[in-house]
This record gives C-alpha cells, sequence and structure tokens, in this order.
C-alpha cells in the first residue's frame, strides 16, 4: 500500500535535472540535494554539488530536516575496473518534525520511480 502513496509530485525541471545527471559524462563524484517544498506539495531541488566526497556531502545535509540526494561517485573494483554508480540518498535525521518526516516518507516511491533509480540506501542520520 506504500508503494501507492504519493504525499509530493516532482517538479518538472527536477526531472530534467535527474534525467541529464542519469547520462552525465563527468567522472567526478557529484550530488543532487532536493527538499520538499511544503506550500507546493514538490520536491524541488535545494543543491548541486561537483566533486564531492561522502564525507563534504554529509556536512552539506541539514543536521534537524530531512532530504533526498541522488549521488554519483566513482567506484574501483577488485578487478582494477572503474564504474560509475548513482544512488539514491534518504536522509532523515534524529529530532525531525514528524509531519517533515511523514511527507518525505510518502513521496520517497515516486522521487525513486521519477528519477528510475535501482541502489537505494536509507539513512537514518548523517550527523
Amino acid at each position: 500500500m506504500s508503494e501507492s502513496l504519493v504525499v509530493c509530485d516532482v517538479a518538472e525541471d527536477l526531472v530534467e535535472k535527474l534525467r541529464k545527471f542519469r547520462f552525465r559524462k563527468e567522472t567526478n563524484n557529484a550530488a543532487i540535494i532536493m527538499k520538499i517544498d511544503k506550500d507546493k506539495q514538490l520536491v524541488v531541488l535545494d543543491e548541486e554539488h561537483e566533486g564531492i566526497s561522502p564525507d563534504e556531502l554529509k556536512d552539506e545535509l541539514p543536521e534537524r530536516q530531512p532530504r533526498f540526494v541522488v549521488y554519483s561517485y566513482k567506484y574501483q573494483h577488485d578487478d582494477g575496473r572503474v564504474s560509475y554508480p548513482l544512488c539514491f540518498i534518504f536522509s532523515s535525521p534524529v529530532g525531525c518534525k514528524p509531519e517533515q518526516q511523514m511527507m518525505y516518507a510518502g513521496s520517497k516511491n515516486k522521487l525513486v520511480q521519477t528519477a528510475e533509480l535501482t541502489k537505494l540506501a536509507l539513512l537514518k542520520a548523517l550527523v
């Protein structure tokens, strides 16, 4: 039942940005951080980062507010191959308002489906 729940839709300009991000040619780590515009009930762009490490990304996220992140990073396989996985991160730190947590949780599946993401990581807190 939770798969069919849609609290917020995804802004059209963000849909296009995510599509371009999926097919980017750059080889540096990059992130798109998204938030919910409560008044419009839309998932919108919050910030974009190029050349950002996981630790730097952690520092960019608010301590008491949820965020969605799409992160592309360089991964060196044991056999020497290099790949650039695209991961979806749902950050919901301890101390978030229950209303915010519910809006983000209810919008996550729609965003994942819209962005056509396959690797998901649920992080209770990055801080």
